[in-house]
């Protein structure tokens, strides 16, 4: 008989939304973790009805089961980094910041705000409600509609998105990375993608530390869930015990592979391929 030899891996935690098409949010983010080596775990916000060609229905679900499913698996999990996803409404909002508080480990935080229409996908005081859990980031990552947004002004250039992510650091969060998919004016103008870091942890007489990675521009709307799994993969990185400046690096480099060998299912747009991530 085979003798029993279990592994150890470090765990995450996500805290976000079902996709039923299996795109984005929880399927996407314990993909991610999986192929870093770390073992995910789950806190579900709603239940949506989707697939590839769109948003059907949303379900989100009540707080207080919310803030359940966080304590049980705080109570017996050592989780070494969170991430968050969609959290539909203030009273989720409210009740994931209230439940990160004294965590004393890395948090990602994914504003999921706007959808890749344009859309906005919470209502003002849900946006509003997003300040605390902000403050309390290691590292927040929004598009550029999300982080025009939560800043209150318009992010259309890597300059502007600079410019985003210091007042986010401002507000309170360790580190934002501003995501370039949005984004015009690079210097290789539409065939790359710069993607903005910003860390509080440089500050002194020139301000905090700013890093650009720029990468290639996949031609393809194929990118369904690129946000939950970019986020995924720096959470399970920090997870391992990496900085915030090589998680963001070696997540953003890998999410080019996720986008070229993305999903062709169903007859709408793809998804990305999150499995990818975790090559060296």
């Amino acid at each position: 008989m085979p003798e029993y030899d279990p592994v150890d891996p470090p765990v995450a935690l996500t805290v976000a939304g079902s996709d039923s098409g299996g795109g984005a949010g929880i399927q996407a983010d314990l993909t991610a973790m999986t192929a870093h080596g770390v073992f995910g775990t789950s806190v579900v916000t709603a239940t949506t009805a989707q697939n590839t060609r769109g948003v059907e229905d949303v379900n989100p679900l009540p707080a207080d089961h919310v803030a359940a499913q966080y304590a049980a698996i705080a109570d017996d999990f050592d989780v070494r980094a969170v991430k968050t996803g969609m959290l539909a409404t203030a009273e989720i909002v409210e009740a994931v910041t209230e439940a990160v508080a004294d965590a004393d480990v890395p948090l990602v935080v994914d504003p999921v705000m706007v959808a890749a229409t344009g859309d906005r996908l919470l209502s003002p005081a849900a946006e509003a409600a997003y300040e605390g859990l902000v403050a309390a980031a290691t590292l927040v990552t929004p598009n550029a509609d999300e982080a025009a947004v939560l800043t209150g002004d318009p992010v259309e250039t890597p300059a502007d998105a600079e410019a985003a992510g210091r007042e986010l650091v401002a507000l309170g969060a360790e580190a934002a990375l501003v995501k370039g998919g949005h984004l015009t004016g690079g210097k290789a103008g539409d065939d790359a993608v710069v993607d903005t870091l910003v860390r509080a942890e440089g500050e002194g007489e020139s301000g905090p530390a700013v890093d650009r990675f720029e990468t290639p521009r996949i031609d393809t709307a194929a990118t369904h869930g690129s946000g939950c799994a970019l986020s995924s993969a720096i959470a399970a990185r920090l997870a391992r015990g990496e900085s915030v400046r090589d998680a963001v690096e070696a997540a953003v480099e890998g999410m080019t592979e996720a986008v070229r060998r993305g999903y062709d299912v169903g007859e709408g747009p793809g998804a990305v391929n999150p499995t990818v991530l975790g090559a060296e």
